[in-house]
């Protein structure tokens, strides 16, 4: 079967054939996580996203060589990661902490959440710190080209030079007038030459935890100017996707093509894909509302705005019955109804090992199946495979009940066919059937955010999370060896 796919692009705001340069090779970079902090569900949603995107490419034959990098330095607080304090630096501080020991503890969680959601791993996982000097040439060869500017040991990027030449929001669809217009002057910004500047290279204060020698004196690289040298670095100048969540479109990947364009006259990606953000009962989800949950949190029920808990293959299957482009909105009731969802997947799955069959099929499973890859070959829409899918479920259950009928080629296709959605591109686990070892690993990343809760005198977050879990069936046990589980 011939797949052609076709995928929204942001870059030209309409959807477009899919075509590799170098097929079957394709080149993917998503923007990872900053890690000075849990991985929150937004960022989960993301990641999950393009593990549907990765595990389809993969299936189709394509040979994908997925980057995603690991920020860890440079990120500062401003909205745009341009101003105020280095988020690493600041959580170390607070912490008491090396900012090392900050990244390698929440890169860690990261991993363990993201192998909990069956998330594949990257080719590579590249680390911004681990290319300092990669980024340091980048900052050189930009100044060459005469596209930046250094003052007092920091440089900075001259947008409206680059515009002169190149449309600086090519991708956000913004003119420079009207970002200029909106862009207000921040305070101890003197040194730049606009407003819409943004640095390459920020000098250190002594005081800085995370420094490194350059050209123009200690400092550190700019969160914009890291996944431009480590894109760069590992898929060449021009490779075929780059990715991450929409709210990195307005400046984070419209500076990452301005820094690339001005080091090598190249836009970075051929398509950018970006995926769109979570609410929680129809408001957009934020700390400072009070309503965005922890993947924890949902695992064991033990936010205020849940009843209860649900296994991380829901939380998964629920993200995917969205479209990665529309707002998803979390409720009890959509994860209660996603839940039942699976369950009656999975049960037909397991049916289909018992069905009888006959010399004739009362369906057409070749068509359902076409049906399934279109809707996947349509910028990769799982919410209308996942319903065609259903469709699966009602032909198994009839021929279960003696009303339809389905020969035994048939029923080959359509084992393989659920085995191929269910397992391979929507990446699920049948999580009653395995061996336990998502349970596990659930409940180990619980085990050890209770520790950490414990050893922060968090007492309160301690005792919800063993109450929680007691009520949903599991008993933690603590003594001297560690703290150990069973099922009550």
């Amino acid at each position: 079967m011939q797949h052609t796919i076709q995928l929204y692009n942001s870059l030209t705001r309409k959807k477009e054939e899919f075509k590799a340069i170098n097929a079957p090779f394709v080149g993917m970079y998503v923007c990872g996580p900053t890690v000075y902090s849990d991985v929150h569900l937004g960022n989960c949603r993301t990641f999950i996203s393009f593990d549907l995107i990765y595990r389809y490419l993969i299936h189709l034959g394509y040979k994908v060589r997925y980057v995603r990098n690991i920020t860890d330095a440079g990120h500062l607080e401003g909205d745009a990661g341009d101003q105020g304090e280095d988020k690493i630096s600041k959580k170390a501080k607070l912490s008491q902490l090396e900012p090392m020991e900050v990244v390698q503890k929440y890169t860690v969680d990261f991993r363990r959440v993201m192998e909990v959601f069956n998330v594949l791993p990257p080719s590579i996982e590249p680390t911004a710190t681990g290319h300092i000097i990669e980024q340091i040439e980048l900052v050189k060869k930009i100044l060459e080209n005469g596209y930046a500017y250094e003052v007092n040991g920091s440089v900075y990027f001259d947008v409206e030079k680059y515009n002169q030449q190149h449309d600086y929001g090519v991708l956000n669809g913004r003119n420079i007038e009207d970002l200029l217009n909106n862009t207000r002057e921040l305070e101890g910004q003197d040194e730049k030459r606009g407003k819409l500047d943004f640095a390459l290279w920020i000098k250190a204060k002594p005081e800085h935890l995370m420094q490194w020698p350059s050209p123009w004196g200690m400092g550190f690289p700019g969160w914009h100017l890291e996944c431009s040298a480590m894109s760069t670095k590992y898929l060449g100048e021009h490779f075929d996707i780059h990715g991450g969540g929409m709210d990195l479109a307005p400046t984070h990947h419209t500076n990452e093509i301005a820094q690339n364009v001005a080091y090598c006259h190249k836009h970075p990606a051929n398509y950018w894909i970006h995926t769109n953000m979570l609410t929680v009962n129809g408001q957009k989800m934020s700390k400072s509302l009070g309503n965005s949950f922890l993947p924890h949190e949902l695992f064991s029920g033990s936010h205020a705005l849940l009843t209860r808990g649900y296994a991380p293959m829901t939380v998964r299957f629920f993200m995917l019955q969205a479209h990665y482009r529309s707002t998803l909105d979390f409720s009890n009731e959509a994860l209660e109804a996603s839940e039942k969802g699976l369950k009656r997947l999975l049960t037909a799955y397991d049916l289909i090992h018992n069905l009888k069959t006959g010399p004739s099929s009362s369906s057409d499973i070749s068509a359902l199946e076409a049906r399934c890859y279109a809707a996947m070959n349509d910028d990769f829409n799982s919410p209308i495979a996942i319903a065609e899918l259903f469709e699966g479920v009602r032909i198994i259950n009839s021929v279960n009940a003696g009303i339809e009928t389905i020969t035994g080629s048939d029923l080959e296709r359509l084992h393989k066919l659920f085995t191929t959605f269910l397992f391979v591109i929507f990446g699920l686990k049948n999580e009653e059937c395995s061996d336990g070892a998502n349970v596990d690993g659930v409940m180990q990343l619980l085990i050890d955010i209770r520790n950490q809760a414990k050893a922060n005198k968090d007492y309160p977050t301690s005792d919800a999370i063993r109450n929680k879990l007691l009520e949903l069936g599991y008993q933690l046990k603590d003594s001297k060896e560690g703290t150990s589980w069973s099922i009550v």
